[in-house]
């Protein structure tokens, strides 16, 4: 599996919404640093489950819509003698 990886830009918004969330739900400060290494954690340790849902969110919607596409096809098939 290759890593889960975010732009600069991304990390900079994320690091800054959990330094936000710290504060304002728990009541820690936590500096830019630091976020950015819970970042990390959180990324490497938990966003792998997220990904692997989202995968078999995905395969389960192809799986039904190949089953749609089969059951057309069936429909417009022609009877033949051969």
């Amino acid at each position: 599996m290759s890593d889960i990886e975010f732009t600069q830009q991304q990390k900079e918004g994320l690091t800054a919404a959990l330094q936000k969330y710290c504060a304002d739900e728990l009541e820690i400060e936590i500096e830019q640093f630091d976020a950015w290494f819970l970042l990390e954690f959180v990324t490497n340790k938990i966003g792998p489950v997220y990904y692997n849902k989202g995968l078999s969110d995905a395969q389960s919607v192809v799986e039904r819509k190949m089953l749609d596409i089969a059951d057309e096809l069936y429909q417009i098939e022609k009877q033949s003698e051969f």
